[in-house]
């Protein structure tokens, strides 16, 4: 058990190197939001001292729709990065979603890395992380409940890397009784599952499914920006092949999903290349009521530290901000309601 511990900890170093140092966005396959552009209305009346992004998330008030996506945990380097997020997340009074908790499961050498979080973050919502490929394994959640009281967590994510377990060395990818197991989660644990990509995104045919067991949130985590199998072929030391650039678009994702909600009462999520005000924007547009980024808040995040990340949310919603102005939207439920056009019809 230990030298498995050692191994998932060694990989989530290499991990986070190579998101930190390497060039792991996706090739040619772009999230889509360029597809799109604003429609701008000449005779806004909106009052931009009026526009609030204060919303509800997981039964708490947050002051933006914005996570700091799951990133990392189970190494000495993730304590110091995740308490340092929670410190950002916690004076913006927004949600924070913890890396994979796989490893604590085998060991307890990097609990700390974990309750960092709700230690520097006691009041905001916090997801924890689950694999699918691990969850399947499970005959009893009682790990699961164990790993979301480690962290006092508001909800559990279940990530979906089928992508990224098949480039993986030793990778496991067998989601055998995936839809079953989420049922059952659902019913064990007394806070919300959420589910989420890590990156090649979720169709609308396999939202309904996950929906179906009972799932309260989304998170589409498309194609466009990490490519995880990307990260895995640099570790593998291959050559880039086909699968770098596999996944459905996040913009995609949202506008597909997004008819979903007069069936599910759920979060949709807009993740995956969210990696500036703009796309943010267009997220919500296209139906996100939450929208998150991982790799660019970390990167923000070792530049520039805590008073980067936070810098980097307030500067990106206040550009939302104009844009809502600018479109006559009072509220990012208004601006859902037909403020874009594709760029291939304004001729």
């Amino acid at each position: 058990m230990a030298n498995d511990s050692n191994s998932i900890s060694q990989r989530k170093k290499e991990h986070l190197q190579l998101c930190l140092t390497g060039d792991v966005s996706y090739k040619e396959k772009r999230n889509g939001f360029d597809n799109y552009d604003f429609k701008h209305y000449a005779i806004t009346e909106v009052n931009l001292n009026k526009i609030s992004f204060k919303t509800d998330f997981l039964g708490k008030k947050i002051n933006y729709p914005f996570l700091i996506s799951c990133m990392t945990g189970g190494t000495e380097e993730s304590e110091n990065i995740n308490a340092k997020l929670a410190i950002a997340a916690n004076e913006l009074n927004i949600p924070l979603g913890v890396g994979s908790q796989r490893q604590a499961l085998e060991s307890t050498s990097f609990h700390s890395s974990y309750k960092i979080i709700r230690k520097n973050a006691p009041h905001i919502p916090i997801l924890g992380n689950i694999g699918a490929s691990q969850l399947v394994l499970f005959k009893s959640f009682k790990p699961v409940q164990m790993l979301a009281e480690l962290i006092n967590a508001d909800a559990m994510a279940v990530h979906l890397n089928s992508l990224q377990e098949l480039m993986q060395k030793k990778g496991e990818p067998n989601f055998t009784g995936l839809l079953k197991s989420l049922g059952k989660l659902v019913e064990s644990l007394d806070i919300p599952v959420v589910v989420k990509e890590v990156g090649a995104g979720i169709s609308k045919e396999a939202a309904k499914k996950i929906l179906q067991t009972g799932v309260k949130g989304i998170d589409v985590a498309g194609a466009g920006g990490t490519s995880w199998a990307g990260v895995e072929i640099l570790r593998n030391k291959e050559e880039s092949n086909y699968f770098w650039d596999w996944g459905l678009p996040t913009s995609y994702c949202l506008r597909k999903i997004s008819k979903l909600k007069n069936e599910f009462d759920f979060y949709l999520i807009g993740s995956g290349g969210i990696n500036n005000a703009i796309d943010m924007a267009k997220a919500f547009a296209l139906g996100a009521e939450i929208t998150a980024s991982a790799r660019t808040v970390l990167i923000q995040l070792d530049k520039n530290g805590v008073k980067g990340v936070m810098s980097l949310v307030r500067e990106w919603f206040e550009i939302v901000r104009k844009i809502l102005f600018l479109t006559g939207s009072s509220s990012l439920a208004e601006l859902q309601n037909n403020k874009l056009i594709r760029k291939d019809k304004l001729n």
